[in-house]
């Protein structure tokens, strides 16, 4: 059984990510469920969580901006290192290419990549003393295939592909992994609206969307001891679909 330890898990308040805190939490973590615009659902989750014997606490701040991010990671190192990491913090903000704005291609540059530098680089020194360190960066099936209207999204998810295989490299001697789950067409209150049933079925070998359960099982293996050996992978979970 794992020892206790913290995990920071951005955009922990959304479907996927309330799932990989719930699991992180169940495997003996004090997780940090982070949120910027959704604090008071972060706050929920953490409330459940602790009544049902779990630790968890809500934390908030903008992975966009390197100020607040530093300000709000400070506060948590003063509590105890984190040891687990899972960049899962991202937004979609689709148009075909040339009618896409310079603000979308830039938002969504600044909160998968950007926002991956802002909360990563400040935690990489604690985990590098501590000797122990699990960074898990949430990518997409897009980054792996492309997809019409995103290329905004590709651009910052692959780009989270060379980084982690580098920043691997960098850490594998001091007990630091850090690898990517890509996840393909994931089950979601807004899924219906942009693949129904038939499409899924068209794209999908196995005839059906991912549950969020299923990519936050994934991450909690990577984030777990048993995980030791497995570091810069980028491991696609998505039914077959490539």
């Amino acid at each position: 059984m794992n020892i206790q330890r913290f995990a920071l898990v951005t955009g922990g308040s959304g479907a996927i990510g309330q799932a990989i805190c719930r699991t992180l939490a169940m495997a003996g973590n004090h997780v940090y469920v982070h949120a910027n615009s959704r604090l008071e659902s972060a706050q929920k989750l953490a409330n459940e969580l602790t009544q049902e014997g779990l630790q968890a606490s809500a934390i908030c701040f903008d992975v966009t901006d390197p100020i607040a991010s530093q300000k709000a990671l400070e506060e948590l190192l003063a509590l105890g290192p984190i040891q687990i990491l899972v960049n899962n913090a991202g937004i979609h903000d689709d148009a075909v290419f040339p009618g896409m704005s310079a603000e979308q291609w830039h938002r969504v540059i600044d909160v998968s990549l950007h926002g991956f530098f802002n909360v990563t680089q400040p935690l990489t020194m604690p985990m590098i003393r501590g000797r122990f360190g699990r960074i898990i960066n949430v990518s997409s099936i897009a980054a792996i295939a492309g997809n019409r209207g995103q290329v905004n999204y590709a651009a910052a998810k692959s780009a989270l592909h060379g980084a982690s295989k580098s920043l691997a490299q960098e850490l594998a001697s001091r007990g630091v992994t850090v690898n990517v789950v890509a996840p393909g067409i994931i089950e979601s209150p807004m899924l219906g609206q942009v693949f129904p049933k038939e499409k899924i079925e068209q794209l999908v070998p196995m005839k059906r969307s991912g549950q969020p359960q299923e990519v936050a099982d994934l991450i909690a293996f990577l984030a777990s001891d048993q995980a030791a050996y497995i570091t810069g992978q980028i491991i696609s979970i998505n039914g077959g679909m490539i």
